[in-house]
């Protein structure tokens, strides 16, 4: 297998801390996500920019998740998504408008998540990389009700319907994710990573898979898997959005510093799965980098040391401000690394 794949990273930075256009940097840059509320930059030509309506916490008002990857790259377009590949991976997004209420398209949110996931899966088909890896879903008015539950479970419904029609895995095999809630009004972002070899999911011991939830979390469970393994020469683990949940319940309710560490504990035990699970590769917690949604801007502080004492001083750490799927959720954690051996 190519090594293209097996340099796949991720990195934080501020604006300011951009190249400029001409640098050669931005050769191996297969996508971004933009956080903030401002134009995404003039980045050099195809590289595709997720523009997602959340606010940074901390010194930068606008900050960047900057995906690399080895190897020649090939852009392209397929209706609404923008991608960008080097032969084994591929970076690609999409940003839909929800349309107006009152025009006849049936629950706003479930059409457009419809519509988005079409478009995904057809550029998939017709791209070659079928393994859909990682999605992150960026869904306004996550928590505002609708139709006797919530938006979140709309899209939750709207999301497993779209699965099973492209006949994918909405199981063992289904890509690891993270839902997160943007200002009402926004559109809904979807940024993905597909691979074209078989990824390995990873499930978390201490809880209950989110495909098998009980009717209680809403009629249709979420379609993810708690992490993914790119086992390959080096090794990358992406762990999906990871919050306070033991078994199928939320635990520590009101308290996020509890909630911030039994979140990691979740982290520590998907870890140590992929540990047992790849052959001779070694990920730690202090080696990941992590993204980290805050519920309320004021839990920065708290949440901040409690994941310094336990990740180190040098992980890197991008704290948003979102809302969390469930509404007693305060913290959640995504995570991605290399194994020690290609750090």
């Amino acid at each position: 297998m190519s090594n293209t794949a097996l340099s796949l990273r991720v990195e934080y930075r501020s604006r300011t801390q951009l190249p400029a256009n001409s640098d050669p940097w931005w050769q191996g840059v297969l996508g971004m996500a933009q956080f903030g509320h401002h134009t995404p930059p003039h980045a050099v030509a195809g590289v595709p920019i997720a523009a997602v309506p959340l606010s940074p916490l901390g010194a930068h008002a606008v900050l960047y998740e900057i995906w690399h990857a080895e190897g020649p790259m090939q852009v392209g377009n397929a209706g609404e998504v923008r991608y960008r590949c080097n032969g084994q991976v591929l970076f690609g997004c999409i940003s839909l408008p929800e349309p107006p209420q009152g025009v006849a398209v049936g629950n706003t949110l479930t059409s457009t998540a419809t519509a988005a996931f079409a478009q995904i899966f057809a550029t998939l088909e017709a791209s070659g990389y079928r393994q859909l890896v990682r999605v992150w879903n960026y869904v306004a008015g996550i928590n505002e009700p609708a139709d006797a539950g919530e938006r979140y479970w709309l899209f939750n419904s709207a999301r497993h319907e779209s699965f099973v029609a492209f006949k994918r895995p909405i199981h063992e095999a289904a890509p690891a994710a993270s839902a997160l809630g943007t200002p009402s009004g926004c559109p809904l972002v979807i940024y993905f990573l597909a691979h074209r070899s078989v990824a390995q999911m990873l499930e978390n011991p201490r809880q209950i898979s989110a495909y098998q939830y009980p009717a209680k979390h809403g009629p249709c469970s979420p379609t993810f898997s708690r992490a993914a393994l790119l086992a390959e020469g080096g090794g990358t683990l992406m762990i999906s959005g990871t919050a306070s949940i033991r078994g199928h319940e939320t635990v520590h309710v009101n308290d996020v510093t509890a909630q911030t560490a039994e979140t990691m504990d979740n982290i520590g035990a998907l870890i140590s799965t992929a540990n047992h699970l790849s052959a001779g590769l070694r990920f730690s917690i202090q080696a990941l980098a992590y993204k980290v949604y805050l519920r309320h801007a004021a839990s920065l502080p708290k949440v901040t040391s409690a994941l310094r004492a336990l990740v180190g001083p040098t992980a890197p750490i991008a704290f948003l401000s979102a809302d969390v799927c469930r509404r007693e959720l305060l913290v959640e954690i995504e995570a991605v690394g290399l194994a020690a051996a290609r750090q």
